[in-house]
């Protein structure tokens, strides 16, 4: 399912790492500058609604406030059945099309925590020492 609402709150993850929520595709603009990182949560079980994703986070991407960002896709759900995997995500997404950003795509379930640690670990390897903007 996709959410458009708008959200915004500060967390520190137990990494350092400093999150803002959004949710609004309009104020999303807003909050560009100074990002290191993009976090992209996708529903694995919905295959309807892909596509749409896949058209959100290129238009994000090309954003100039974001090109030296790294992306983090989150493929959560999947401790379901018919949760697509990280693969067809991938190919669904075409994150191997985007070449001017690092990208990792991360199996998790929001519900236990599995994949949440490594996915976060992976972008504090990569935006460790990046002065905020």
């Amino acid at each position: 399912m996709l959410s458009f609402s708008f959200i915004s709150e500060t967390v520190t993850a137990r990494s350092g790492i400093l999150v803002d929520k959004i949710g609004s595709r309009t104020s999303w603009a807003t909050y560009y500058r100074g990002t290191h990182a993009v976090i992209v949560v996708i529903d694995s079980t919905d295959r309807d609604r892909i596509s749409i994703m896949k058209d959100e986070l290129f238009g994000l991407l090309g954003h100039d406030d974001l090109q030296h960002s790294v992306v983090l896709v989150f493929a959560n759900k999947q401790d379901l059945k018919d949760a697509m995997t990280p693969a067809e995500i991938t190919d669904a997404l075409s994150l191997h099309s985007i070449k001017n950003h690092d990208w990792h795509i991360q199996a998790c379930c929001a519900l236990t925590g599995d994949g949440l640690y490594d996915g976060l670990g992976w972008i504090a390897q990569r935006v460790t020492g990046k002065a905020p903007s």
